[in-house]
């Protein structure tokens, strides 16, 4: 049996995978911002914790995934959240006028954009991202211990401005007035984190519904050989070792063919959402989302997302069924 470990642990997780750490280490370039290993460590833990979610993974499941990962992006990450001020440098120069143009798309979208109101929108999660309420409270956890690197770093920042605009209508709209302008306080509660958020998301259920369809059209699309490889890895559980067995070919042939099937299936569903689909039993068509609603997407589907992948998977084998009758 392969031997597992405890994500949970990061002593356990620096000494079984100590060289691993060491070579992404390197290769993320941490010395650069004066990033203690360890903290890079924790880094990597708490990403792979969230990707196998107490599946009991191998050292060589876990280490196929930390080299997916997009470790510069995950480096700058925990050096902003430590609070390095080189890292906090680079970040302000290289992305600001990147968050603020996505503001500017996410107010157009919504038909409220102007310069000055996308610029306060793009500027509102900078104290957050530091780990500091808007109020200027004492330092807490950084919004950025909540990116694991799975998506470049500005794509999670897009997820997290449209959630933040979300968060503010949604405050606009529940809250009530308690006292007047004369006070010196404002009426509105604090905006409420994209990780802590308790309350349901407007579009939260359509944007699933659609990827749910999208990505069903697209798994019963694949190939047999491809279709089995997923169900083999995500349905059955099977290490990459066994999938390789069964199939003739080594574990690392697997992985890359894994890799490349995961990546086309995400560029078809990206694809998809951007252009606009046909509605449900081709009842009329679904509007094309732009670049930060389809990121929203993907993010509400990274939770706790309960798609049938099993079912999925079947529809395929039963349309070739059908074909060959």
């Amino acid at each position: 049996m392969a031997q597992k470990f405890n994500l949970a642990s990061l002593p356990d997780f620096s000494a079984q995978l100590g060289a691993l750490i060491g070579l992404l280490y390197e290769e993320a370039n941490c010395a650069r911002w004066g990033l203690d290993r360890m903290v890079f460590a924790e880094g990597l833990r708490r990403s792979a914790e969230k990707r196998f979610r107490g599946a009991g993974a191998g050292p060589a499941e876990v280490e196929i995934y930390l080299k997916s990962l997009y470790l510069e992006d995950l480096a700058l990450a925990c050096a902003c959240a430590e609070g390095l001020e080189p890292a906090w440098d680079f970040f302000v120069e290289h992305f600001r006028q990147d968050l603020r143009g996505a503001a500017r798309a996410i107010l157009r979208a919504s038909g409220t954009g102007d310069a000055a109101r996308a610029e306060e929108l793009a500027d509102s999660i900078y104290a957050e991202l530091y780990g500091v309420s808007p109020t200027g409270g004492a330092r807490s956890k950084s919004l950025f211990e909540y990116f694991h690197g799975r998506s470049k770093l500005s794509t999670w920042l897009r997820a997290l401005l449209a959630q933040r605009h979300v968060d503010l209508l949604r405050t606009n709209w529940r809250s009530i007035p308690l006292e007047t302008e004369d006070e010196g306080k404002g009426s509105l509660r604090e905006p409420t984190r994209l990780a802590d958020t308790q309350h349901p998301q407007p579009d939260r259920e359509r944007y699933l519904a659609l990827v749910d369809r999208i990505l069903s059209a697209a798994l019963s699309g694949l190939p047999p050989r491809e279709r089995i490889i997923l169900a083999c890895y995500y349905v059955d559980q099977s290490t990459l070792a066994e999938i390789g067995r069964m199939l003739g070919e080594h574990e690392s042939t697997v992985s890359r063919q894994l890799d490349r099937i995961r990546r086309t299936l995400r560029e078809n569903v990206t694809e998809s959402l951007l252009r606009g689909t046909p509605g449900p039993n081709s009842n009329g068509a679904e509007a094309a989302l732009d670049e930060a609603q389809v990121e929203l997407a993907f993010e509400y589907a990274l939770e706790d997302w309960p798609f049938d992948l099993s079912r999925a998977l079947s529809k395929g084998e039963m349309a070739e069924d059908a074909s060959e009758n």
